[in-house]
């Protein structure tokens, strides 16, 4: 039990002394500076190309079959 308990406690003991702090995150410009030039934003709806479909019977999977067969042995 303490083999295990070790085995565990050990990775996390290591990771805490080998991390550094992150270095320090600025913006790369002047917020206070208006002569920066603002990129606009564009909304787009996420529901554009929708269409409702109906749920259908499944076909014969023989014929499926057969017709993607033979539409693939033309490519190759």
């Amino acid at each position: 039990m303490k083999h295990l308990f070790s085995v565990a406690i050990l990775p996390l003991i290591l990771g805490g002394c080998a991390s550094t702090y992150p270095s320090e995150v600025t913006a790369s410009r002047d917020p206070s500076d208006v002569s920066v030039e603002v990129v606009p934003s564009h909304h787009h709806n996420p529901v554009a190309g929708y269409q409702h479909r109906d749920p259908v019977d499944p076909k014969p999977w023989r014929k499926l079959n057969d017709d993607a067969a033979s539409e693939g042995s033309d490519a190759s």
